[in-house]
């Protein structure tokens, strides 16, 4: 009778109904690794993708861009008064190590809502990314109006992003894009609220007595020396006869080192609003009439004006008597920030 009854029926198929494979921890860790996103979240792409992590990077990017943007809408409206100044020097000045005599540098300030996010490691890379993008990208003609000058914000969040620790794949994220992910990685509002630079070339050879010199500092960040939640970057002004000659030996470079840390350092533990006083007045908010706590070997009470003076002399930038052509080293020009603060872009 079965025979009979199997024999009337049409051939059957086999058909799996099998799952792809479940993503192996490899895996997870492979993908994880390339995009820092949650397991969860790397096991649902690779569920997605049969376990294929090219596409799984691809399946990713396009979540990313979806709750990102949901994410940044649903969140606008709140406040983001916590957050990292960043700075990037990729070139230092004449006679440093970084670059090739000329300067470029960046500062940025970039929020969020909550100290917790400032202090992760991702929101971090992130501020380090901008801040690279933005002294990348700085215009070294764009001077007109002082040395330092802001960079805008809608050009920088339209600017491609450009890590300062480059990857074999490149990204081809904008600034504004990247700061979406991060918004769906972190579940807090992020925005950019500022940034500044500074280009300049080197001076040519028949120049050779002048030199400038950028000098950085932040305080109170965890994960990198160049973020924190204050920032300054302040430009100094070397002249002397001497100066080709003083740049060739490491010693007066070390000095030089030393110097325009500690006056950045002056900058930001300080309040500091000016580089000089008013005529006739001493305000100690004007760098050259503080105390130079900051500088190893100042005498008592010496004011950042005499250290630099008597720096200059025992250096060897001062040649003559002369005080056009003797020679000297000066502040030109700096800028300081403090996350949260009242300021223009």
């Amino acid at each position: 009778m079965f025979r009979s009854t199997r024999a009337a029926l049409p051939a059957l198929r086999s058909y799996s109904t099998a799952a792809p494979g479940k993503p192996s921890l490899t895996l997870v860790a492979e993908l994880r690794k390339l995009t820092e996103v949650s397991i969860v979240k790397a096991r649902e792409a690779l569920s997605a993708t049969n376990n294929d992590v090219k596409a799984a990077l691809e399946w990713l990017q396009k979540d990313l861009e979806v709750s990102g943007a949901k994410k940044a809408a649903k969140l606008d409206g709140r406040t983001a008064g916590e957050g990292l100044v960043g700075v990037s020097v990729l070139s230092a000045g004449t006679g440093a190590e970084t670059g090739r005599g000329g300067i470029r540098a960046a500062m940025i300030e970039l929020n969020c809502e909550t100290d917790f996010v400032a202090r992760n490691e991702l929101f971090g890379k992130l501020v380090a990314d901008i801040a690279h993008t933005a002294a990348f990208i700085s215009d070294a003609q764009a001077n007109a109006d002082g040395f330092l000058n802001p960079v805008p914000v809608d050009l920088l969040n339209d600017a491609p992003l450009l890590s300062q620790t480059p990857s074999s794949s490149p990204s081809t994220a904008t600034v504004a894009s990247a700061i979406r992910d991060h918004i769906a990685k972190l579940g807090e509002k992020i925005s950019l609220k500022r940034a500044t630079a500074i280009a300049h070339d080197p001076f040519p050879s028949t120049q050779s007595s002048l030199g400038l010199r950028i000098a950085s500092y932040t305080h109170g960040g965890v994960n990198l020396p160049s973020q924190g939640r204050i920032g300054a970057l302040a430009l100094l002004a070397l002249k002397s006869r001497n100066l080709s000659t003083l740049l060739t030996t490491d010693a007066f470079r070390q000095d030089l080192d030393k110097l325009q840390r500690s006056l950045a350092r002056q900058i930001v533990g300080f309040e500091t609003h000016s580089i000089h006083s008013l005529e006739g007045a001493k305000d100690e908010t004007a760098l050259y009439d503080q105390p130079f706590i900051m500088m190893a070997g100042s005498l008592p009470d010496e004011s950042v004006r005499a250290l630099l003076d008597r720096w200059a002399i025992e250096k060897q930038l001062v040649v003559g008597t002369d005080a056009d052509e003797a020679g000297g080293v000066q502040v030109v020009e700096f800028t300081k920030w403090t996350v949260g603060e009242n300021s223009k872009p």
